[in-house]
């Protein structure tokens, strides 16, 4: 009886493996990129630790929204050369300080003082 109960397993087994070798599923934690992982430095963050301190940067403002006689102008390279990085690239708006519609102005007069050929494209 003990061959025919062995048999017996042996088919089940092979009709089903899966039943006999159900182990539980870790549960996966997902998390999105850009926000922080969990459960990293936990405790750090609960007790409250007083070496990390937050680093506040002085806002920056418009300088022409702030001096109403300076204009945007292609003709004037001495402004726009310093909207430019030493490569001839233009400096985006977060490190110039400028608000986007002048940022935009800006951009726009660099490109044209560009083709006039008053300010490069690249460095030489």
């Amino acid at each position: 009886m003990s061959d025919n109960e062995n048999t017996k397993t042996t088919k089940n087994e092979t009709q089903n493996p899966t039943a006999s070798n159900k182990q539980p599923q870790k549960k996966m934690r997902s998390y999105t990129p850009g926000s922080s992982r969990p459960n990293s430095n936990l405790k750090d963050r609960q007790s409250g630790s007083s070496d990390k301190r937050r680093i506040y940067m002085k806002r920056k403002i418009c300088r022409f929204c702030t001096d109403k006689s300076l204009k945007i102008d292609y003709k004037q390279s001495n402004i726009l050369k310093r909207f430019t990085t030493e490569g001839g690239k233009i400096i985006p708006r977060r490190m110039s300080g400028n608000c986007s519609k002048h940022q935009r102005m800006l951009a726009g007069e660099i490109k044209r003082a560009r083709f006039i050929a008053l300010l490069p494209y690249v460095k030489q």
